[in-house]
């Protein structure tokens, strides 16, 4: 039950103090000036130590008496000598007065000595954009730190943040959050068409009927889940063909190549775009909005040190790359 003979001393000596008859007439206050005249073992050096006046130190040492029923301090030969009882106090007072100190003092994180499991939420396009940049500074910085990568909707996905399942979550999160939730935007992101290069006018693009006229391929992990394409042509009052639906954004271009089949993606998904790839890029002829990019977390890790430090570091990591294009 305890992890050390500290611990359980600490548990004894409040044990003691609320056994006390006298518990209302005790505070920490106490206990530290308490710890202060023990250790100097003179009243006028315990007022300097705790930048108070004398009265009020003979005053508290008066009180501490009453509660202990103890002298504590008795003058021999000219000098404050420590009681019996004082003598025993004074170690286990010291333990105390440290593991409160521990209680209080704001957490701290050592990157290069921690060793902790992150589990993250995200899509493949997510997977993408955050883990190469952030798998090297974790192995440079944080070599003891693993992550866990999990994929889901968006609704999972954050069930998983309220339920302390996932730590953080990475996606477009549009509905409104639990009060719970804390979001921090990532980045902006934009929408790109891909289409072969041979299936294409002169011109590198399609007009919004040749657009509509093809099929198209969908991204999504559920079908029925809203996206911002389809609520784009919505309000155009058009609606396109589905062709084929993918869960991962990665093969979703493999299959537009040699194809008459329209992908409409992020921009960065195109991020490893090779100019002498049969796919050409251009933009959607119905416009759609960016999206906000976001991370997401539960307010029950606002007070993790780990926890801060590694949001910190995604942060700081995308900072710069938020508004630039693959080919910036």
């Amino acid at each position: 039950m305890y992890n050390s003979y500290h611990e359980l001393k600490f548990y004894f000596l409040f044990i003691y103090i609320l056994a006390m008859n006298n518990l209302r007439r005790i505070d920490l206050n106490l206990l530290v000036t308490l710890h202060a005249l023990l250790v100097e073992k003179h009243v006028s050096r315990a007022a300097q130590r705790l930048h108070k006046s004398q009265p009020a130190i003979s005053h508290a040492l008066a009180n501490l008496r009453a509660i202990f029923n103890d002298p504590l301090l008795v003058r021999r030969t000219g000098k404050l000598e420590l009681t019996s009882r004082a003598n025993e106090l004074l170690p286990t007072l010291t333990e105390a007065l440290h593991q409160l100190g521990a209680l209080i003092e704001q957490p701290t994180f050592e990157s290069t000595q921690a060793k902790r499991v992150f589990r993250l939420a995200m899509s493949d396009y997510g997977s993408r954009v955050v883990l190469p940049g952030l798998i090297q500074i974790l192995r440079s910085r944080a070599p003891g730190i693993d992550l866990q990568v999990i994929q889901g909707s968006r609704t999972s996905m954050l069930t998983g943040v309220y339920d302390g399942e996932i730590d953080m979550a990475f996606g477009v999160f549009n509905s409104p959050l639990s009060d719970e939730l804390h979001t921090h935007t990532l980045f902006i992101e934009h929408f790109i068409c891909a289409a072969d290069k041979n299936t294409l006018p002169k011109t590198g693009s399609l007009e919004k009927t040749q657009w509509l006229s093809r099929p198209h391929i969908l991204v999504a992990m559920q079908t029925n889940e809203s996206n911002e394409i389809e609520n784009a042509l919505h309000r155009e009052g058009v609606s396109r063909r589905i062709a084929m639906t993918l869960p991962h954004w990665g093969v979703a271009s493999h299959m537009v190549a040699n194809t008459d089949l329209i992908l409409t993606a992020a921009r960065r998904s195109f991020d490893l775009f090779l100019e002498d790839s049969p796919l050409q890029l251009f933009t959607p002829p119905y416009p759609i909005d960016p999206f906000k990019f976001s991370m997401v977390w539960h307010s029950r890790r606002e007070s993790d040190a780990g926890h801060n430090w590694l949001r910190h570091t995604i942060i700081e990591m995308l900072r710069e790359d938020g508004n630039k294009q693959p080919d910036d």
